[in-house]
């Protein structure tokens, strides 16, 4: 189930969403733009996603590439469906990052 915004958090905050999905720029929306619901939806979860980049590097230092680099791809691939969906204006469910997201508390 997808969350509804406002026409005008969607058209103030839709580049800020898609910003927060560019690695470690997403600090910046969830600073900036921590009234817009919109913003913090998709924030969050590149937040989550973020920290998996993170986790991932940290984890291709001690495992074999190929263990880390599928994981490494889908977490990217679910950082440009999230853009994606940011540019149109629509929200996004990402499978498990969206579970870890909606208990972040900012």
């Amino acid at each position: 189930m997808t969350k509804q915004f406002s026409v005008e958090e969607v058209s103030d905050g839709k580049m800020f969403a898609v910003l927060s999905y560019l690695s470690f720029c997403c600090i910046i929306p969830l600073i900036v733009k921590k009234n817009n619901s919109f913003v913090l939806h998709h924030g969050k979860q590149a937040l989550v996603l973020f920290v998996a980049q993170v986790a991932l590097f940290i984890l291709s230092i001690i495992l074999p590439m190929k263990i880390v680099t599928p994981i490494m791809f889908c977490v990217l691939c679910f950082a440009f469906w999230g853009m994606i969906k940011a540019l149109r204006g629509q929200t996004v469910q990402l499978p498990l990052a969206h579970l870890i997201a909606d208990k972040i508390q900012l």
